[in-house]
């Protein structure tokens, strides 16, 4: 999975640096919330999905933009902090679905547990199908229940995980920098498993913000 900080966006333009130039916290903060439930807000008020189909779209083409690049300074358990981890899961699989599909297909086999049922992906996965699954994830999030948008997403990430953690233990007595890389990006997606499963809970009992 990339860095949080390195991936394909769009410049800001002059406006919105001059939004967030000051480096406010408070105030970076209070945009940050502001359109993550504008965003969330508007898109789901569509009833033909015209707008989450074009929104999914357009962030699997083009990668995260302005917005988005706030919501990442959002606290983990938050509406922003939600969104900007599916972002960057979507991000993540279209960046190289082949590497995301073969660790899936790891975690699907060795993890003893009904995560790779609630992500829903078929059995076995190609990187196309991946590609598919993640953005079926984000649609849901604007078009279906948030809170099982989110536990699809956690579950994929644990998936991806197991997947991670078992393909480093294979390369680590001949390839220990490549098993470095997977162990790295394992605790990464068990981070967001578990940020994502909390943020279910919290939109569920009307707390997520």
């Amino acid at each position: 999975m990339p860095e949080q900080h390195h991936r394909p966006v769009h410049r800001p333009s002059s406006s919105f640096d001059n939004i967030v130039g000051s480096h406010d916290p408070a105030e970076e903060t209070r945009i940050a919330h502001a359109t993550a439930s504008a965003l969330l807000t508007r898109v789901r008020a569509d009833e033909s999905g015209v707008s989450a189909e074009r929104l999914v779209a357009f962030t699997a083409e083009h990668g995260i933009d302005e917005i988005a690049e706030l919501w990442s300074k959002a606290l983990p358990h938050t509406l922003p902090g939600a969104l900007w981890r599916l972002y960057l899961l979507q991000l993540a699989i279209h960046s190289d679905a082949r590497t995301a599909a073969l660790l899936y297909e790891r975690g699907r086999i060795e993890l003893p547990s009904a995560d790779a049922a609630i992500a829903g992906a078929p059995v076995p996965v190609s990187p196309d199908e991946l590609e598919v699954l993640i953005d079926t994830i984000l649609r849901g999030a604007f078009r279906g229940d948030f809170a099982v948008a989110l536990e699809r997403a956690a579950a994929f990430c644990r998936v991806q995980a197991s997947g991670a953690t078992h393909t480093a233990d294979d390369y680590e007595p001949t390839e220990p920098e490549r098993a470095s890389e997977l162990t790295t990006r394992a605790l990464r997606l068990s981070s967001y498993a578990q940020d994502l499963s909390a943020a279910s809970t919290l939109w569920r009992a009307g707390t997520l913000i």
